[in-house]
C-alpha cells in the first residue's frame, strides 16, 4: 500500500514538475520559492504592523514571530528528522530542477508549513485579506513542486501541519487574551 501511494505521489510530482512546466512557470516559480526575494517585503509588512497598524498590529506582529518560530522549528528540526524523507531531486531521474537541491529532508515542506500557519493566523485577525493570504500560501507551496524540491505529499503534509499550527496559535491566543485584558485586540 505504501509503494502504491508513493507511486501516485511520484506521478503527480512529474505531472506538475514536468508536464505543467513552461517558460512562465520556469521563471515565476523559482522567484516565488526563493525566500530571499521576499525578505524585504516581510520586513516592511512587519514594520507596518509594529509602527502603523496600532495596538492590534503590534500584537499580531509579535505573535507572528512566535508563530513562525514554532512552525519552522516543528517542521525543520523535529518532523523532518523523524521522517527522514529524501527530496525528489536527490532520488528521481529527470527532475525539472529550477533551484538548488539541498541534502535536507523533504517531508514536510517547511515553506508550506510556515506560509499556511501564517495564512490561517493572519486571516483570523484580518479576514478581509483571507483570499490574498491563502493565494500566497498556495503559490508558495506549489512552487516547491514546480521547482523539483518537494513531492506533492510533502506540500500537502506541510499544508495540514501549517493549518493545525495556525489554529492552535489562535486558540492559545484567544484563551490568553480572555484572561489578560491589555492583550485584547
Amino acid at each position: 500500500m505504501i509503494q502504491f501511494l508513493y507511486n501516485i505521489d511520484v506521478q503527480i510530482f512529474y505531472f506538475i514538475n514536468k508536464t505543467l512546466a513552461n517558460p512562465v512557470t520556469d521563471s515565476v516559480m523559482p522567484f516565488i520559492t526563493e525566500l530571499n526575494h521576499w525578505k524585504l517585503f516581510y520586513v516592511i509588512m512587519w514594520l507596518y504592523l509594529m509602527i502603523g497598524a496600532g495596538k492590534k498590529g503590534r500584537i499580531v506582529g509579535l505573535l507572528v514571530l512566535l508563530l513562525i518560530l514554532a512552525s519552522d522549528q516543528l517542521s525543520s528540526n523535529l518532523i523532518k528528522h523523524l521522517v527522514d524523507r529524501i527530496r525528489p531531486c536527490n532520488v528521481l531521474p529527470g527532475v525539472h530542477l529550477l533551484v538548488g537541491c539541498t541534502e535536507s529532508y523533504s517531508f514536510p515542506s517547511s515553506h508550506a508549513v510556515n506560509h499556511f500557519a501564517a495564512a490561517v493566523f493572519f486571516s483570523h485577525f484580518y479576514p478581509r485579506l483571507t483570499a490574498a493570504f491563502y493565494t500566497t500560501a498556495v503559490l508558495m507551496a506549489l512552487s516547491r513542486i514546480f521547482c523539483g524540491v518537494h513531492y506533492p505529499s510533502d506540500v500537502l503534509g506541510g499544508i495540514i501541519i501549517g493549518v493545525i499550527v495556525g489554529v492552535v496559535f489562535i486558540k492559545i491566543w484567544t484563551a490568553i487574551s480572555k484572561k489578560i485584558k491589555i492583550l485584547r485586540v
